[in-house]
Order: C-alpha cells, then structure tokens, then sequence
C-alpha cells in the first residue's frame, strides 16, 4: 500500500505550494490527499487583524464590508479550490485525490489518518496573526491531536509556520 500525504489547505494550491510540497519527498512514490474546508464559520475579526498584520489595508476594510458566506456557496468554492489542487498535483505526475470537510477540518484530518495509511500531514495557509500567536491554528491543533508529523506552510513562500 502506498503512503499517503495528506494536505490540508484553505485555498487553491499555488505553483510554489506544489513545488515545496513534492520536494519535501523526493525520489518517493507516494499518494497524496488534499482536504479544503469548507468555511462557513470565519471570524471576522480575527481575518482583520490578519489582514492588517500584514498592511492589508483595503483588504482588512472588504473584510470589514462582508458577509459569512452561505453553506452552498462556501461548499461551492472549496470544491473548486479542491479540483484545481488535486489537478495541479496530477500534472505534477503524482496520484491525488480529495475531499471538501466542514469547517473544523480535524475531525476530517483525524479520519484519513487512521484510514489512509497517512504517513504525514502537510498544512498550507496564509499567516494567521492570531491563531498563530497563540497556536490555535490547524497545524498546532493537529500537531497535538494527531501521531503523525505535521508541517505548516504558508501558501506561496518558502515560509514555515
């Protein structure tokens, strides 16, 4: 059976996310399975203090002007951010398959450790002042709850969380 890689990601995986991951296992035939929540429950405040961490002005102001989305339109978004990601990893040569969780993806993260012979979990986010801080973010939670190791890395860099 083949070791599996599973990778948790709240957006669309980049290039450069493709690229760290597959480097980090070179040389090995391995599977990998992308996990998007689907995120309905975001907390407002929090994504401006994000935003303006990072001198996100406008973007902590748009912030500001929206609205949760609805469970349909944040199901919606998740699977297209999980189909150009597992594709993105095919055209990369690599088996690949995923699934949409819900909001809290641990219980999801949990599941496919205990089924999917997950060898590691690899997670991409951008920074998260606050649930970084303080280590509530996926990664920490996971580190804690799972027996695997886990890497968090911020989407598009080189960057470790």
């Amino acid at each position: 059976m083949t070791d599996t890689i599973l990778v948790l990601t709240e957006d669309t995986l980049n290039p450069a996310d493709i690229q760290h991951i597959l480097a980090l296992h070179e040389g090995e035939t391995l599977a990998y399975r992308v996990l998007v929540p689907a995120d309905t429950e975001q907390n407002v405040l929090t994504s401006i203090i994000d935003h303006l961490s990072v001198g996100e002005l406008k973007d902590a102001w748009d912030e500001v002007l929206r609205r949760e989305p609805n469970p349909k339109q944040a199901h919606d978004t998740a699977a297209e951010q999980l189909e150009h990601s597992v594709r993105e990893l095919r055209d990369a040569g690599r088996e690949a398959d995923g699934v949409v969780t819900q909001d809290d993806p641990l219980p999801a993260l949990r599941a496919a450790v205990a089924t999917d012979s997950a060898r590691e979990v690899v997670v991409v986010t951008y920074p998260h002042a606050v649930e970084d801080t303080f280590h509530t973010d996926w990664a920490s939670r996971a580190r804690d709850e799972l027996h695997v190791p886990v890497l968090h890395l911020y989407s598009g860099t080189s960057e470790l969380g």
